[in-house]
C-alpha cells in the first residue's frame, strides 16, 4: 500500500472527511513520528509496533559494481519491531481474550 493509497482508503472509511484532510491527518502522523525519532525518541504504538533509532558503526564495505573498498561512515538508521498483536494477525494466531469473545 502506498501513502496515497492508505489516504484514499482513510477517506473511503471515514466518509465525514474530505481526502484533502484525510492526506493532512497522514502527513501530520508521519511527522510526528519522524520528529519523534530525528530527537532520539521511540515510537510505540501499541498492537502494531514502535520505531526506534540504531547506531551502525562504521565499517569498510565494497562498491558492488567496481569491487573498490570504500569506507561507510558511522549513521542512524531507523527500525521496526512488529507489535504482538500485528504479529499475531499475520501469523494466523488467536489469542485467548479474542477466542472468549467468539464463544
Amino acid at each position: 500500500m502506498t501513502k496515497s493509497e492508505l489516504i484514499l482508503r482513510l477517506a473511503e472509511l471515514n466518509p465525514h472527511l474530505y481526502q484533502s484532510h484525510a492526506e493532512q491527518i497522514v502527513d501530520t502522523v508521519f511527522e510526528e513520528i519522524t520528529k519523534a525519532l530525528a530527537s532520539g525518541a521511540r515510537v510505540e504504538l501499541r498492537g502494531f509496533g514502535a520505531f526506534s533509532i540504531k547506531q551502525r558503526k562504521a565499517r569498510t564495505g565494497r562498491n558492488p559494481r567496481t569491487g573498490e573498498t570504500v569506507q561507510v561512515e558511522n549513521k542512524r538508521v531507523p527500525f521496526f519491531k512488529i507489535g504482538k498483536k500485528m504479529h499475531e494477525r499475520l501469523n494466523g494466531i488467536t489469542s485467548d481474550s479474542e477466542d472468549d469473545m467468539k464463544d
